[in-house]
């Protein structure tokens, strides 16, 4: 059932807006929607960064408040004046939930729990942001909406923990959840401990970019302002209690990522470094995303060379020396907490 009040104003809280598709989504709401206001909560936590809507700060639209989605009296607070809770607000970084799975838990779950208690109370609409780690590694096929879960490492123990949550409070409480599982991002604005930015920050120094094993796993990769549209649309025209897969039907392994950025970028696969693979790593995510193409008539924009394109020049016209850290320079970041 539909439920979400279709209105040319509404009043959003977003949740981790700060960090990388959180912060690519407040941007996209408010460059395609100036009726529509933004309160933006985030615990200022490891993936936070202010510069990512730094823009935005005299917009009379938008409105930050530091403080943790776990903070029950803070979020009432916020949740009271919305119309609707987008929650992108989690731990994502696998390396670090192998190394110490206990921030994960308190985020990803108990933060999660947070918001339901309140929206329970309140009655507001709440979109659950998943991923497609909940179904672990497929050998062949794509995960559509009820395939089973089989999460590989903390991190997507702790996503699909919270799915499982969100659906028990739709079917005990009655409340008006959906939720979304896309499959890896990429674009202007992610954190330099991933793929796609720490490979681009690397050849730009001409330092060696750490490939685990031999590069082969696959993921489906999707421009980040193409997942931003379909979790709008969602939020207009999902159903309670449903889920809906996104992905851009891209599948790509990494070897084959790095090789086309550093040809983008004139730099040679000597930088390239081949390190030891990190404990249960999965081969292949894909998620089958014709639910909503064909309940929303949603479609991914942005092919992938134009996209990884657009990405490297917002990285080279952004570039900053200073964001280098031990994620970024050490090639097995799940071993040591340095």
């Amino acid at each position: 059932m539909l439920r979400v009040t279709i209105c040319t104003e509404m009043r959003l809280l977003v949740t981790g807006g700060l960090g990388f598709i959180g912060s690519n989504f407040i941007h996209y709401i408010l460059k395609n929607y100036p009726n529509i206001s933004v309160t933006n909560i985030d615990a200022e936590l490891s993936g936070s960064n202010h510069e990512n809507l730094s823009e935005l700060k005299n917009s009379s639209n938008y409105h930050f408040v530091k403080g943790n989605i776990t903070n029950k009296i803070l979020m009432e607070k916020l949740i009271v004046n919305c119309d609707s809770v987008i929650n992108f607000a989690a731990e994502s970084f696998v390396d670090k939930s192998i190394l110490d799975p206990n921030q994960f838990l308190v985020s990803n779950i108990r933060g999660t729990y947070t918001i339901l208690e309140i929206i329970r109370k309140y009655k507001k609409r709440f979109i659950q942001i998943s991923t497609d780690e909940v179904f672990g590694s497929l050998v062949n096929g794509s995960a559509d909406e009820e395939y089973r879960f089989l999460p590989s490492n903390p991190y997507a123990a702790t996503k699909a923990s919270a799915e499982l949550l969100v659906n028990s409070y739709v079917k005990t409480y009655d409340i008006d959840c959906v939720i979304t599982r896309c499959t890896n991002n990429y674009g202007p604005r992610q954190f330099y401990e991933k793929l796609i930015p720490k490979t681009i920050f690397l050849a730009f120094q001409k330092k060696k970019i750490p490939i685990y094993g031999k590069g082969q796993n696959i993921r489906d990769w999707i421009f980040v302002d193409d997942h931003c549209d379909a979790v709008y649309q969602v939020l207009l025209n999902g159903k309670t209690g449903e889920s809906y897969n996104i992905s851009a039907n891209n599948e790509i392994n990494n070897i084959t990522i790095v090789e086309k950025i550093l040809e983008i970028m004139g730099e040679s696969t000597d930088l390239i470094e081949f390190v030891e693979d990190r404990p249960g790593h999965d081969l292949r995510y894909s998620l089958d995303s014709s639910k909503i193409r064909n309940s929303m008539n949603w479609n991914n924009k942005t092919n992938f060379n134009d996209g990884l394109e657009k990405t490297i020049s917002w990285f080279q016209d952004n570039f900053d020396s200073e964001k280098i850290h031990n994620d970024v320079l050490n090639p097995t970041p799940w071993k040591t907490n340095n």
